[in-house]
Parts: structure tokens; sequence; C-alpha cells
């Protein structure tokens, strides 16, 4: 078995066809999730891209593993899913984004140099990297934001293109009616077709670098391609570019009494500059468009990804997992971009299809279970043939669902967000004193309620998804709920108190040792010495040799 693990940046899990949008078609999702199952409650741990994606690739909670935002280095040492599945027999490759920061600093205390092979995989995140690229090749007068090589940057340049970084001005921005560059990072210009042909740009250029290292891999292996897109900037190349107009945007998910006596973190994102732009019907009319183009185009590649798997023959022997680190709000409850846990946000995307007869029965099925990202580090080592480490990795097997079991399960899936080095926490530090161990968010969310706990003594918000699935009636606005409050803190309470930092002895370790010290002659606390077998006092009795009590 091989797995193809395909992550899309900020994809919605209700952009695709066989979630029910009603214009966006998108065939070759709807053909892995007609060959597998979609699970439609999956969540993700954070919504914030380095976040999520360290605990997608940890199998850990994101106050497990620490690394709480882009630019906190992962720890060294932090185990993660290529050093699973390696000792399990199966490498792990990355091909595309990871968005992780190495820590160096932790590297050079105990001598790891970045140019040795276990150096190279602690600044990787643990993957082999076949080609990373993080995909942000943005530029300013400071210089670029992502000082490191960009691949997609150089091929660009060996395919033509005449500027130092292509990316910007040909990948990510149109030509307007004078000839001038229309860059991407302008809303306005969400409507132009990107400035390069399509066959080179963001999406076809890894779709064609995965194919090349398929053709070459040998198994059993594990790929992580990992696609930019349809994150901002939001510009797709023609023919994507108009294929939808703003009679195909829905209308925003949101209403008046959200910004009545809101949460104040809630508050505080909604009176940023992202939020302030999509809460305007021209942004929308003109990015939605562009975001479903970004979708549509990564669909066409999948296509042509999933042919080369049937004409190769390799889908008989690989396992495909398509998925998001987080989604996009695009205007809904009034926001832009993730952040909180509304669904748009938090809820991803997560199609499995796995080709072995054991999943015959539920192919083309829906599975409903509260799924977390976490899950798919323990059941990538399991399909490698391991045991997953329960005293590390903090997920569950889905292996069980993909063959129509029904196996002991959560009871409530877990999301957190540090806002501590956003501006908001700034304006929350002055405001309300607050320390950045007082800028996080929990959200609690059992099936039905959804909670969002914040700390410094902030109020909660409270959702029920049964008599409100959009999330727009706060009940912690209003008196009552006393008893859903308490059971949702009580678990919550549970969670925090779960044992995550004892990741060097597992459970059977622990079951194996009891006991162990007294056949080693530690036998504390006895009267005589008859409490415990003759045969573990045996070296402490018998004649003494010598007698120097009476010297």
């Amino acid at each position: 078995m091989n797995i193809l693990f395909i992550m899309y940046d900020q994809l919605r899990f209700d952009y695709l066809s066989c979630a029910g949008h009603p214009h966006l078609h998108t065939p070759n999702f709807d053909r892995v999730a007609a060959m597998g199952v979609r699970f439609s409650n999956a969540y993700v741990q954070s919504t914030i891209c380095g976040a999520s994606r360290m605990s997608f690739y940890t199998g850990r909670y994101v106050s497990s593993h620490g690394a709480a935002w882009n630019g906190f280095p992962l720890r060294v040492g932090e185990k993660t899913m290529g050093d699973h599945l390696r000792e399990a027999g199966m490498d792990c490759w990355l091909l595309g984004k990871t968005h992780m920061t190495a820590d160096a600093e932790g590297m050079a205390r105990l001598g790891l140099s970045p140019d040795t092979q276990i150096g190279a995989r602690q600044a990787e995140c643990g993957f082999d990297a076949w080609i990373r690229d993080d995909g942000l090749w943005a530029e300013g007068p400071d210089g670029f934001y992502d000082e490191r090589r960009s691949p997609y940057n150089e091929y660009l340049k060996s395919k033509g293109y005449p500027t130092e970084n292509p990316w910007a001005i040909h990948a990510n921005a149109g030509i307007d009616d004078d000839g001038n560059i229309a860059s991407g990072w302008m809303f306005a210009h969400a409507d132009k077709a990107a400035n390069i042909r399509e066959e080179d740009s963001e999406t076809p250029w890894l779709t064609q670098r995965t194919i090349d290292f398929i053709n070459q891999a040998e198994g059993p292996w594990c790929a992580h391609v990992s696609f930019i897109k349809p994150h901002w900037p939001y510009i797709v190349p023609a023919p994507y570019h108009d294929m939808f107009g703003p009679n195909h945007v829905p209308a925003a998910t949101r209403h008046e009494m959200e910004r009545v006596d809101a949460q104040p973190v809630y508050a505080g994102y909604m009176e940023n500059k992202v939020a302030a732009a999509f809460q305007r019907e021209d942004v929308r009319n003109k990015v939605i468009p562009a975001y479903m183009g970004l979708i549509k185009q990564c669909d066409d590649q999948l296509g042509v990804l999933l042919d080369h798997l049937e004409a190769s023959g390799r889908v008989e022997d690989t396992m495909i997992v398509l998925t998001s680190d987080h989604g996009d709000y695009l205007g809904d409850h009034w926001l832009g971009e993730k952040d909180l846990f509304h669904d748009p946000s938090v809820k991803v995307p997560m199609i499995i299809y796995d080709p072995r007869a054991e999943a015959d029965g539920t192919r083309g099925t829906v599975c409903d279970a509260l799924v977390e990202a976490i899950d798919l580090a323990p059941t990538f080592v399991e399909v490698a043939g391991g045991t997953p480490k329960s005293n590390i990795l903090e997920g569950l097997s889905l292996l069980p669902w993909l063959r129509g079991e029904t196996p002991e399960w959560r009871d409530y899936a877990i999301s957190e967000f540090d806002y501590s080095p956003t501006p908001l926490g700034l304006k929350m530090g002055d405001q309300h004193a607050f320390a950045p161990s007082d800028c996080r968010l929990f959200m609690i969310f059992d099936g039905r309620y959804k909670m969002m706990h914040a700390q410094g003594g902030l109020r909660p918000m409270l959702f029920d998804l049964e008599s409100d699935p959009n999330e727009l009636h706060d009940l912690a606005k209003e008196a009552g709920h006393e008893e859903v409050f308490d059971r949702l803190y009580d678990q919550l309470a549970e969670w925090g108190r779960r044992c995550a930092q004892r990741v060097t002895k597992t459970d059977d370790d622990i079951r194996a040792m009891r006991g162990k010290s007294l056949r080693r002659g530690i036998l504390p606390f006895m009267m005589d010495g008859s409490e415990v077998p003759d045969e573990l006092t045996e070296r402490y009795r018998g004649a003494a040799e010598v007698n120097y009590t009476e010297e």
C-alpha cells in the first residue's frame, strides 16, 4: 500500500459538488468520494495554516505540539508522521507546502545540521522533501516574505517568464486595460485572468511534479502533496477566470443580530481589514468567482492525477486522501479569511479511498462521525502495518469506518486558536491587560452544540447546530442553557487533563514495568520480608561473613 495524501490550502468543506454546492461542479472530487468515504464532520485542530498543519503532521493537538501560529517553530524532537511511518517501513515524502518553521535554536543546541539527513528531516517537518514550495513569494520594501529559494519561481524563469519574481508578476497578477500589472493582492483584480499560461500555473506545476514522483517511486511510500490553492491571492488563469460570475455567488450567511452584543473577540475580528472587505458585496462578487475558478482548476488537475494512477495501475495499491488545512469565511458571519470556529472556517472536506477489499462495502458512502485532522496520522501508521503509539498520537485511526465498522468513538471535537501575535492580541492587551497566554480560544463541538471558550475571563459563545445550522444565534447572549454549558465545560476540562506529554513510554511499557523493581532488589516498606516471595529476599538473607558491628 502507498498513500497519496493531498491537501488543498483554504478549501471550504461545502465548495464541492459532492458536498452540495449548487453551481461548482467538481467531478473528480466526486469521483474519489464515489470510490471511498466522504467524512462530513471533519474538523481541524486550528484554523491558522501553520498550527493546523502541525496537528495534521504530528497527530497531536496544538497545545500538545506548541506550534500555535505561523512562524512558531515545531520544537526539535517532536515526532511527526514521517517518523512514525519510517518506523513502520514506509517512506514519507513532501511535495509542495508545509508552512513549517524549523526549530533552528533547538537544532543548534543539539548539533543538528540541516544538511544532514536527520537535520533535514527536522527542518522539513519529518518529511523527505521531493520538492518544497510554501507558495507565498510576496516581496516588499524589506525583501521577500519567505527567504528560501522558490522551486516554482525557478521553473517559471526556465520557461521564459522574464521577471525576478514571476510568482508575483505572472502567476498571481493579471493585466489591466492600460497594460499595467493588476496584482492579485488587490480584490478589484480578482476577475482578471492571471498573466500566465494555464499549464505553467501553480496547480498544474505541482501536479506534474507529483506524476514525476509517482513514476520513479518504489513503495511503500506516503506522498504528501500540498497545493497552495485555492488560498489567496484570489486570481486564476484563463479559462478559469470567467467560468463563474456574480450570479453564482451565494448570499452571505450572516445576520445583523450577530453584531449586537457580540462576544469581544468575535467583535474584534468583525472590525479587521479583511472582514471589512468581505462585508462589501462588490468584493464578494469578484473574489468568490475567482475562488471557485481556483477550485475548478484543482479539480481538473486532480483528474489528471487520477487518470495517471489508473493508467499506471497505481490506483489499485494507493490510498487517496483529500482534505484541507482550514476553510474560508468569504463574508459569512461578517468575516473573511479563517480564524474563528464557525463551520466555514473550522470544518474541512475529507475524502478517503482505500483500494483494499475490506473497504468495498463503504464505497460511495458518507460518514458523519466526529473526525479530527489528527486522525490521519494513526490511520496512515495502520495502513503502513504499524501500531499507532497512543501516548504520542492523540487521534484515532479511521480504518474501522472505512471497513464499515462502528468503533468506540470520541464524544466531541476540539479546535484551538491562539491570536496573541495578531493586532487583536495587541488590542486586547491594551484594553484588558491580557497577557499572550490570555489570547487563546478553544472550540468544543459535540455534534450538536458548539461552544467557544475564551481565556481571559471573556464570555463564551454557544450554538445549537440542530436548530441553528448556520450558527447565527449565539445562545450565550441570553440566560439559560446552564446544563449545556456545564456539560461542555466538563468535557473541555476532561480534554485538558489528557496525558499529552508522556511521549517516551507507552501504556504497554508502563504495564510491563510494574513490579520489575522488586525482582531487581528494590524491596522497601517491609516489616519482616514475609510480605514477598522468598526468592526476592534471597540476596538479603543468610549468615554474615564479617561482623563489623562488634569492632
